[in-house]
């Protein structure tokens, strides 16, 4: 457990395993806190690296953090994995995380290995999706400008999860998004990214694709777009909702495939 400071912000983060470097990225509201048993797989498989994104949990939040964007958290990772001599990693991102993810193999090719995206949140590949988000912007900023920032942070799980998804979470995970809340806020402002999709036509990575089939039905559709553009890539559809289980026997037998002989650090 350490920190490091990167593009002007104090981060957390955490090192398991040796060998080829994973690089897990969270979604919004969340920490690397939610890799919770995953990393005993993961690490088991490469240098397993989880951190909390700029403003989340244990990393630093600036202050005023009214809006961010997925560039400065792209930047950030970039950042994390050159001071961590950590390239190039797999990187496995997370709704928000796997947007960050997309940018980041546009952007810095090189850092980049192969790619896991459980359900990158990349609204604005679809009209469907980024009229979804106009509506759920909305709501959470209706409801944060009633019942202040942690309302918001409610609301925005609500919709994404469903009521009783959100409640099903442990209560730690519960005050873990509230506590969030600021950063959440300040995700949505800053919006979805546009990632170039001539680009995304000559990604030269492997990349798995990973839906949840009790998801709001955007994201599948984001997730066959992406996976239309990118060539090669693959898409699986797994039970369950939004949070899938980044160990899973789909993610994990992508790994295996990947990391078949790599070298160690």
């Amino acid at each position: 457990m350490s920190e490091i400071r990167v593009n002007g912000v104090s981060l957390y983060y955490e090192e398991h395993g040796d060998g080829v470097p994973i690089l897990c990225i969270h979604g919004t509201g969340s920490s690397a806190k939610v890799w919770g048993a995953a990393v005993d797989e993961l690490a088991k498989r490469g240098r397993t690296i989880i951190y909390d994104r700029r403003g989340c949990t244990r990393s630093e939040r600036p202050e005023p953090y009214t809006m961010t964007s997925v560039g400065e958290h792209t930047e950030d990772a970039a950042a994390l994995l050159q001071a961590l001599k950590a390239t190039p990693a797999v990187v496995i991102g997370r709704s928000y995380g796997g947007e960050i993810a997309v940018d980041l193999v546009q952007r810095y090719p090189g850092l980049v290995r192969a790619l896991v995206l459980l359900e990158p949140a990349i609204v604005t590949m679809t009209a469907e999706a980024h009229a979804w988000e106009g509506a759920l912007e909305a709501n959470v900023a209706a409801a944060a400008a009633t019942g202040g920032p942690e309302a918001g942070a409610d609301c925005f799980y609500r919709e994404i999860l469903g009521d009783d998804g959100w409640a099903q979470l442990p209560a730690t995970w519960r005050r873990m998004v509230l506590d969030n809340a600021p950063a959440i806020l300040a995700e949505l402002k800053g919006g979805s990214s546009r990632p170039d999709q001539e680009q995304l036509a000559h990604v030269r990575k492997p990349v798995l694709l990973v839906s949840g089939a009790a998801s709001p039905p955007v994201f599948r559709a984001v997730d066959s777009v992406l996976a239309d553009l990118i060539p090669g890539s693959r898409h699986e559809v797994v039970e369950g909702g939004h949070l899938i289980d980044p160990a899973s026997t789909e993610v994990l037998a992508f790994l295996d495939g990947q990391l078949a002989g790599g070298s160690g650090r």
